[in-house]
């Protein structure tokens, strides 16, 4: 990508040296120019930032929609009728993370958890 020129501050405070009839007309052609092509950078920068904005809310969105796919297929069947999940399934259910929790708070507090 082309590297940027000017900043808007530098264009704010650029001077154009005066001649017998105003402004060095070579002189403010040259600056011009250089303003256009930064008006350019920005514009094709703009166009690849909505382009790679677009792909990535396309895949948030392919993504999304797995995840509650996901979580439906749990809720609908992933369980036993004993209240236990099936862990060879699905070894990092929240249920399962519950039920680890709860394992390691017993093995560090002991039974002050469960009084």
């Amino acid at each position: 990508m082309t590297s940027i020129i000017n900043t808007p501050k530098k264009i704010v405070e650029k001077d154009f040296k005066k001649v017998m009839r105003g402004y060095d007309q070579h002189e403010v052609d040259e600056f011009l120019d250089d303003v256009i092509k930064d008006y350019e950078t920005y514009a094709s920068m703009i166009e690849t930032l909505r382009e790679e904005n677009e792909q990535l809310k396309a895949r948030l969105k392919k993504a999304t929609s797995q995840t509650q796919g996901s979580r439906l297929g749990l809720s609908l069947g992933d369980r036993k009728g004993d209240g236990s999940s099936n862990t060879t399934d699905n070894p990092g259910t929240n249920f399962d993370i519950l039920k680890r929790l709860s394992r390691l708070e017993k093995e560090v507090f002991g039974k002050q958890i469960t009084e």
